[in-house]
């Protein structure tokens, strides 16, 4: 259930909401989670647009994209973490219609700490959120 977000200069992606829900369904297919609510209602993100001037690299260049991704331990293999990045740096390049920008888009992975996952007012732990979602699934299942 990843959280994703993307920095950018004002103006460099015409249709912000496409982007954001672009990213959320790409992070949920490359962690492969079965598609349950659990999963849909919590897998987000949010596109944060910056002033040209709030970015900047050692020379002053702002036509950069940072995106940063948070996850819950271990949901990332290695092979997922290459798919990722190169999935959301094509998906910002697409969205901004600018192939270049793959050049200049940096990606974080970040895991959360164990119990550093709140959700529904509880800081989880990764082995609380499998639980949960395995709960999720009988449920479905069953229904």
């Amino acid at each position: 259930m990843p959280m994703i977000d993307i920095y950018a200069a004002v103006g460099l992606f015409p249709d912000t909401k496409k982007l954001a829900r672009e990213a959320a369904e790409t992070l949920k297919a490359v962690e492969q989670v079965p598609d349950i609510a659990m999963f849909r209602k919590n897998t987000a993100a949010f596109v944060h647009e910056l002033p040209t001037a709030a970015i900047a690299n050692v020379d002053g260049d702002s036509a950069y994209v940072r995106i940063q991704v948070l996850t819950n331990a271990g949901a990332l293999s290695r092979e997922k973490q290459i798919e990722a990045v190169r999935r959301l740096t094509d998906l910002v390049a697409a969205a901004a219609r600018d192939d270049s920008l793959k050049q200049r888009t940096w990606v974080m992975l970040t895991e959360a700490a164990p119990g550093g996952w709140g959700l529904w007012g509880h800081a989880h732990t990764n082995e609380e959120l499998v639980a949960a979602a395995r709960a999720e699934i009988a449920k479905t299942a069953a229904n």
